[in-house]
C-alpha cells in the first residue's frame, strides 16, 4: 500500500489570539505537530488542540522553539549546547504532560522556525536537540527535513527518524529550505503546492529554486498552517496524493 503522511503546525494562537483554523486543518491532515508556549501556544489551547486531535484520530507531536513569542520563533539566536538542550526538554516535557492529562500520546518532535533551520546545517546544534529527545523519551521520533544535519545526528544518536518534506516551502541546490527572507521561499498556489507533493512522493525527488533536480526519500509532507491559503494547501495536497493512489496515515504507522 502507498501511504503518505501529512503534517501541519498548529496550536499556534496565544490566548485570544488566533492563529490559522487548527479545527478545520485537524480534519485534513493525519499529523499536527504542536506548540509548546515558547514560540506561540499556551497550557490552554495545547490542551484543547490536543483533545480535539485525540477525537480525530491525529497524532500529535511536541514542536519545540527558541523562546521568541514576539518573533514567532523565526529569529536566530546563539545559545550553548546546553542551553537548546534544556530548551527542547523543557518543551518536550510540557507536551507530555499535557497528553497525559488528555489521555492522547506524543509520537514525535519536530522543531519549529529559526532553531529548525539553523540545526538543519549545524551538526553541533542538532546533536544537542537529539541528546534532548533522547535523554526525555528515547521512543520519541525524531521528525526532520531530508538532507538535514538533524537527520544525520538524530540517526546517530540512535532515534528514529522520520524523513520531513515541504509542500509550501521551496528548496536550494543544497537540499535546504530558501530563507524566509528571499521572496521565493514560499510557495502559494495549492495546486503547483500539491502536485510538487505528488512528485516528492511518488518519483522521489523535487525541482530547486536553480532548475536542479534532487533526489529524496520521505516519510511526511508539511503544510504550514499559518498562512491565509493554509487549508486550500493542505486540502489540495492531500486531494492529489489521494488521487495518484496513497492513504493518509499517521506518524508512526509510515514506519512500520
Amino acid at each position: 500500500m502507498k501511504k503518505f503522511n501529512l503534517n501541519a503546525d498548529m496550536g499556534e494562537s496565544y490566548g485570544p489570539w488566533k492563529m490559522g483554523d487548527d479545527g478545520a486543518l485537524l480534519d485534513i491532515v493525519s499529523t499536527a505537530n504542536l506548540a509548546c508556549g515558547f514560540h506561540a501556544g499556551d497550557h490552554q489551547i495545547l490542551a484543547e488542540v490536543m483533545s480535539k486531535a485525540k477525537e480525530k484520530g491525529v497524532s500529535v507531536g511536541a514542536h519545540p522553539s527558541f523562546l521568541d513569542i514576539h518573533g514567532f520563533g523565526r529569529r536566530d539566536m546563539h545559545l550553548s549546547e546546553t542551553e537548546i538542550e534544556r530548551l527542547m526538554a523543557y518543551q518536550i516535557g510540557a507536551a507530555l504532560g499535557m497528553a497525559a492529562l488528555t489521555g492522547h500520546l506524543i509520537t514525535h518532535v519536530k522543531p519549529h522556525g529559526a532553531i529548525s533551520n539553523m540545526a538543519a546545517r549545524d551538526a553541533s546544534m542538532a546533536a544537542a536537540i537529539s541528546r534532548a529527545i533522547k535523554a526525555v523519551d528515547p521512543s520519541l521520533i525524531f521528525l526532520a527535513p531530508v538532507f538535514s544535519e538533524m537527520a544525520r545526528e538524530g540517526e546517530k544518536a540512535g532515534l528514529t527518524i522520520a524523513l520531513e518534506i515541504f509542500a509550501d516551502r521551496a528548496y536550494l541546490g543544497n537540499g535546504l529550505l530558501v530563507p524566509r527572507s528571499r521572496p521565493d521561499a514560499m510557495i502559494h498556489d495549492p495546486k503547483l503546492a500539491a502536485a510538487r507533493a505528488v512528485r516528492m512522493f511518488e518519483a522521489g525527488e523535487v525541482e530547486t529554486v536553480d532548475g536542479t533536480t534532487l533526489k529524496l526519500e520521505a516519510h511526511s509532507i508539511c503544510v504550514h498552517g499559518d498562512g491565509p491559503e493554509a487549508l486550500n494547501l493542505a486540502s489540495e495536497t492531500r486531494r492529489a496524493l489521494e488521487a495518484a493512489g496513497f492513504t493518509p496515515t499517521p506518524l508512526p504507522a509510515m514506519l512500520d
